[in-house]
């Protein structure tokens, strides 16, 4: 027996992928569904986007507290 077909008007069912008309996506790495379209577009969710990818340092927040001796005559 083939499985019925649902009937062309029928109304699909809430949250599957006729009724959003987006096929599900999941992470590569963790396998979690992604939602948003740069997460979509890249295969990746954003925490294992970062993982794979760290953001670099900023150079200009990084600052050394060095003690330095009072100058003289102050």
């Amino acid at each position: 027996m083939e499985p019925s077909e649902p009937a062309p008007d029928a109304e699909p069912l809430p949250g599957t992928a006729a009724a959003t008309g987006r096929r599900p996506v999941r992470c590569r790495m963790c396998g979690r569904p992604l939602t948003g379209t740069a997460s979509r577009r890249t295969g990746l969710g954003p925490a294992c986007d970062a993982k794979l990818h760290p953001a670099s340092p900023d150079i200009r927040t990084r600052r050394h507290e060095v003690e330095q001796d009072a100058l003289p005559g102050t």
